[in-house]
């Protein structure tokens, strides 16, 4: 596993915390996780919280503390989380390389040794 489970640029570093401004919670972690579902079996979440929980990878980078779940670690290792901005609006890009696989629509994936429980889009 890389030293980072997952990388964050620095225009998702700034979304990020005015995210956590507008949010009004007292210094929350941002959750990174993945969940099953979508076409290809895999989705990503991203959420505040404010508990750590025991078996928990702690990544702190551009003074964000972010957690990853044990069990998430190896199916994000190496993931970048960036923001991207356009004239239609703005939002953020996942470069997994470890997805083999994403549906259509870009919202879901799967990996190598991982296919998740995709669903009906």
């Amino acid at each position: 596993m890389s030293a980072e489970v997952i990388i964050v640029t620095e225009a998702a570093a700034i979304q990020i915390n005015e995210m956590i401004k507008e949010s009004g919670e007292e210094q929350p972690y941002l959750r990174v996780a993945v969940h099953g579902g979508g076409c290809s079996g895999l989705t990503y979440g991203m959420n505040f919280d404010q508990e750590k929980k025991d078996d928990d990878i702690v990544i702190t980078q551009h003074g964000i503390t972010f957690l990853v779940a044990k069990d998430d670690a190896p199916i994000l290792n190496g993931t970048k989380i960036d923001y991207k901005q356009s004239m239609l609006g703005g939002g953020f890009t996942i470069d997994n390389p470890n997805a083999i696989a994403s549906c259509g629509c870009g919202s879901s994936f799967r990996t190598k040794v991982n296919a998740g429980t995709p669903e009906e889009c």
